[in-house]
């Protein structure tokens, strides 16, 4: 597979991967986390795989909206780096966490299928005043 067909893949995983989240498909998202998983929360918090997951499965997390967009995919050998913007509406645990943030995912390739590695979120702001033109 080249780079080119390595990016388009995971640009329909990380599609999928969203589509999931949405509907708390954890079967899905149990297949497609890489047992090392860490994701890293807008505030820096980690999680891991089983962290991750039981957000979904206590349904302490629910989304009315989750979407990538903004997608760029640099594919190396058994590596693809996916930098977009996650667009979501969320409660957790009763608190609204609606936001669009800037997100890394990173996708590694085991045993011949894609799996998430890792991915980090942070919340989309404006520069500060002395760093714009």
């Amino acid at each position: 597979m080249n780079q080119e067909q390595a990016g388009q893949e995971v640009m329909r995983l990380a599609d999928t991967w969203a589509t999931a989240e949405l509907q708390g498909d954890v079967a899905f998202l149990e297949r497609t986390l890489a047992d090392d998983f860490i994701g890293v929360g807008p505030l820096g918090f980690l999680l891991s795989k089983q962290e991750w997951l039981a957000r979904l499965q206590s349904g302490d997390m629910k989304y009315t909206a989750h979407t990538l967009d903004e997608v760029r995919v640099r594919a190396y050998t058994e590596t693809a780096i996916l930098i977009g913007r996650l667009t979501q509406e969320a409660v957790y645990r009763g608190n609204p966490i609606n936001a669009q943030m800037r997100t890394t995912l990173v996708f590694v390739q085991q045993h011949g299928h894609w799996q998430l590695a890792g991915l980090h979120l942070c919340n989309i702001g404006q520069p500060p005043p002395f760093a714009r033109p």
